[in-house]
């Protein structure tokens, strides 16, 4: 066969099997439970996700909990329990991020989005919730475990520490009563999506990001706060995250990349670059 032949179609191959769910497929389901509920609870986290008694179980332990917060956030926080429980069910291609959460006092719903696009999780319904409220730190823990389960697909311990560090940090931002939960959520995020776009992964160009994005939400940052969030963002910038599927997958902030994408014509997606060659490619055949 023509190495050319070959060769486009080891590129199709790659681009268009997707990954993020490796074998599941539309409709699988899985819930993670707090491993410290009682059985009892357990039913009911069950019957508040509305499944029966055939869906996958599992569960997630505060040991699995404290081993990717604890560095970041109080262990007051963090508690001694696992209590909060996750459902998890794969969706159509291109739906993109669902998260609902109830009785959780400390994580937004867009927290968990933005962790989980960290980690490479797409088109999921996530349903968080608890018998009583909790900060919510075991459900991104559970969302992850049940997301291995359910696609046969292990994500990287360093995706999960940070993603940890992520939504554990943005938590702590928020906590602020001059910023406020939403206020962190965005600051986070516009310094991600110029970091992605630009490109930007010295420290010290980093830090200049963070300082200029605060301003523009007229955020005042301490010190200690400005070097916490570039640490975060200097290992954000490591990770192989593209802002058309952030874009895709978290659709609030679609105006907000699409502005960013502009301002940079050259920052075009992995995908939007292979199908460009592909064009190439077939340009240098038939042409």
């Amino acid at each position: 066969m023509n190495k050319k032949i070959i060769a486009l179609l080891l590129i199709l191959t790659f681009v268009f099997t997707s990954t993020a769910f490796g074998d599941a497929v539309t409709g699988d389901r899985v819930v993670s439970v707090g491993a410290n509920l009682t059985d009892a609870q357990k039913e009911e986290m069950k019957e508040y996700f509305g499944v029966d008694e055939d869906v996958r179980v599992i569960e997630v332990t505060n040991e699995e909990e404290r081993k990717y917060f604890l560095e970041h956030i109080d262990e007051s926080i963090i508690g001694t329990r696992a209590l909060s429980s996750v459902y998890v069910e794969k969706l159509e291609e291109g739906q993109g991020i669902e998260v609902d959460s109830n009785n959780i006092t400390w994580v937004t719903d867009e927290m968990y989005k933005n962790a989980l696009v960290t980690v490479g999780i797409k088109d999921a319904k996530v349903k968080v919730n608890s018998p009583m409220k909790v900060t919510g730190t075991a459900a991104l823990t559970g969302i992850i475990k049940a997301f291995e389960d359910l696609s046969g697909e292990k994500i990287s311990e360093e995706e999960k520490e940070i993603a940890s560090e992520e939504l554990a940090k943005t938590s702590e931002l928020g906590k602020d009563e001059d910023i406020g939960k939403e206020k962190a959520t965005e600051l986070i995020n516009d310094i991600k999506i110029y970091i992605i776009n630009n490109n930007i992964t010295n420290i010290n160009e980093i830090k200049e990001v963070v300082e200029d994005k605060a301003n523009d939400l007229n955020i005042n940052l301490t010190e200690e706060q400005i070097n916490s969030i570039s640490e975060l963002m200097d290992k954000i910038s490591g990770l192989d995250l593209d802002l058309n599927e952030i874009k895709n997958q978290i659709k609030g902030l679609g105006d907000k990349i699409d502005n960013a994408l502009d301002e940079n014509p050259e920052a075009r997606s992995f995908i939007d670059k292979i199908i460009e060659a592909i064009k190439d490619f077939f340009n240098s055949i038939f042409n």
